[in-house]
């Protein structure tokens, strides 16, 4: 069952709670918050309350301070229900600083909602609860190895990495997903079907009007095909509204709502000027492999989606560390591009995804031009691909199967 299943960010989640007299865990819906903020440690203690449930809503929106009062440790699930409650939040933590008095969870980002945000300012942690990892679908605690490619250096990756001997088919993966529910109890492929039909339906008709109002579902609903089949992609505004017969003014506050509601990620720029990165245009990937295949009426994974299975697994390692990893992409003005660079205290590791169980010394050309421009910075480059073999391409440039970190 996947309530019995170690997450990777639990510690950390228990970690904030010892430091911080709020912690704000978001997530998409569905990716196990509830699960994580009820059962074991973090649970032990809290008083749990849920704004999905109507007279919660209720008492939060008329009485939100008296649903507060002498709650000791307080669990409140679902909290962007009730924005009007942070403000209750606020004044309780401004009258007692106690850590770990309230944990709450979402399925928006309250960091890109502009006025929450600053509701809290200062007084809470934000993490983010992505969904599954493949190695947390095998019962482990873990996100990837890349902790462990930045402790040790390239000449020892080669042995570090065919050690680990997880061998899987990366297209069953992108098919099964993270969320918990299909990925671990639907085998078959209608079953699955159904469940993320019921899981979009459930987000335009519920969760996406506690957000905002949009106009036309169906319009709405063409612009997350739209950004499924444009996964790996610079994100073109213009573009998608033409595809879909919108406003590149609703393009973009739609892809906002997405965004808010965790279930599009837009990857920024890597620049060696941090204030330039905020002005290059990001490429856009989906939370979820699984559910993105089935907005686009995908049956045959892409390349595409083997970029965004690792960039999963990324974002959920550098979620789970205090001193968050930065991931990026890098692409020059003469094309030539890196999928993503990991920025963790001053060092860069550039990781290139192909789909090929044979790569070439070809594969390792943007690795090499990366390597060039950033000097001692950059940690080896890596080139995963589908293959089984652990072999260096070029100097500094090593090549290894894709389930041998993720």
């Amino acid at each position: 069952m996947d309530q019995l299943l170690p997450r990777a960010l639990g510690p950390t989640l228990a970690s904030a709670l010892r430091a911080s007299p709020v912690v704000v865990l978001g997530g998409a819906r569905q990716t196990g918050k509830s699960t994580l903020a009820r059962l074991g440690a973090v649970g032990q203690g809290r008083r749990y309350l849920s704004l999905d449930e109507v007279d919660v809503l209720e008492r939060a929106v008329r009485a939100p301070d008296a649903l507060l009062r002498d709650a000791g440790r307080l669990t409140l699930d679902e909290v962007q229900r009730a924005p009007e409650l942070l403000l209750a939040v606020k004044r309780a933590v401004d009258a007692s600083r106690a850590p770990g008095r309230f944990l709450l969870t979402g399925s928006a980002n309250l960091l890109l909602m502009k006025r929450v945000s600053e509701t809290l300012a200062g007084r809470a942690v934000y993490l983010t609860l992505r969904p599954m990892t493949r190695l947390e679908l095998l019962g482990r605690r873990s996100a990837g190895g890349w902790s462990e490619l930045f402790r040790r250096e390239g000449r020892a990756w080669p042995e570090l990495l065919r050690s680990r001997a997880d061998a899987d088919d990366w297209k069953e993966v992108v098919r099964r997903g993270g969320y918990p529910v299909p990925a671990l109890h639907l085998r078959r492929p209608p079953e699955r079907a159904l469940w993320h039909s019921g899981y979009t339906q459930t987000y335009l008709e519920r969760d996406l009007r506690d957000l905002s109002s949009v106009d036309s579902l169906p319009d709405f609903r063409r612009l997350m095909r739209a950004a499924c089949l444009r996964i790996g992609n610079l994100v073109n505004q213009a573009e998608l509204g033409r595809d879909v017969g919108m406003p590149q003014p609703t393009v973009r506050r739609h892809l906002d709502l997405l965004e808010i509601s965790y279930l599009l990620v837009r990857l920024p720029a890597f620049a060696a000027n941090r204030t330039s990165r905020l002005i290059k245009t990001p490429k856009l990937y989906w939370s979820d492999t699984a559910l993105a295949l089935h907005l686009a009426g995908e049956n045959e994974p892409r390349g595409a989606h083997l970029e965004n299975l690792v960039l999963g697994d990324l974002l959920a390692w550098s979620g789970r560390l205090l001193d968050a990893p930065q991931v990026t992409y890098w692409r020059t003005a003469s094309g030539r591009e890196v999928d993503f660079v990991v920025e963790w205290n001053d060092r860069l590791l550039p990781v290139e995804v192909k789909t090929t169980d044979r790569p070439r010394a070809g594969d390792a050309d943007a690795l090499r031009a990366f390597r060039d421009e950033y000097g001692s910075r950059v940690r080896a480059g890596l080139v995963l691909h589908t293959g089984e073999a652990v072999s260096w391409l070029a100097d500094g440039v090593l090549a290894a199967p894709w389930w041998s970190v993720v």
